[in-house]
């Protein structure tokens, strides 16, 4: 007895074009421009407002926060920049691959 429900659920699964690569490589681009101002006004914004609390632990722990803060923001600018030139390396590649 062969099963060939494999084959059944390969076949309804769409095929990703051209056209989705370069939409998700524009939208990741997109979020990586608005996330590069966001996290540059962020760091302004922290290196400006320096904590003010007398206590010295009170100003490791705000600084240690600022600090996260500022990192995740940019590491999410440079994820989707990567996402991004990933998505249009796929698009311009889907134009080289044959179709069987």
């Amino acid at each position: 007895m062969v099963d060939n429900s494999n084959e059944n659920i390969d076949k309804n699964i769409p095929e990703k074009g051209p056209i989705n690569f370069i939409v998700g490589s524009l939208t990741s681009f997109l979020l990586f421009i608005f996330f590069y101002f966001l996290s540059n006004k962020i760091a302004i914004y922290f290196s400006v407002h320096k904590p003010s609390n007398s206590s010295e632990i009170v100003q490791n722990i705000s600084s240690s926060i600022n600090t996260l803060i500022i990192g995740l923001s940019f590491l999410l600018t440079f994820s989707f920049a990567f996402i991004g030139i990933g998505l249009f390396i796929v698009f311009i590649r889907s134009f080289f691959l044959k179709k069987i």
